[in-house]
């Protein structure tokens, strides 16, 4: 029996790109746009050579509360499994902690955000 894809994770980052999610899952995800309203979008640099590897790039986005709704992060939100959560906290480096926020539709996500 395969595990039901019933949780959304919601990517402003490199968890949009096809390379990453054939590493991190073993297949392409399927999303839809979306955003999170109040939050801000700057750069980290990432210093796990398997990441940098896994992504190609050195500096990846990182979001933090802006205070200011007017403000908004656009990404892509994700229908993945319990077990495909599991290997993105495996992906994510300890500069990024998950947590749950309300999309700009209104669902509920998984994201990783500034630690």
């Amino acid at each position: 029996m395969t595990e039901d894809a019933t949780i959304l994770l919601f990517s402003y980052g490199t968890l949009q790109q096809e390379n990453v999610q054939l590493t991190s899952f073993g297949r392409r995800l399927a999303g839809t746009p979306d955003a999170m309203p109040g939050w801000r979008q700057g750069e980290i640099e990432i210093t796990d050579p398997e990441v940098i590897r896994t992504s190609g790039k050195r500096f990846h986005p990182i979001v933090e509360p802006s205070g200011d709704p007017a403000d908004e992060v656009s990404g892509t939100a994700f229908r993945i499994t319990g077990t495909e959560l599991a290997a993105a906290d495996a992906y994510e480096v300890s500069d990024y902690k998950r947590i749950l926020v309300r999309l700009k539709s209104g669902s509920d996500a998984w994201v990783y955000v500034k630690g």
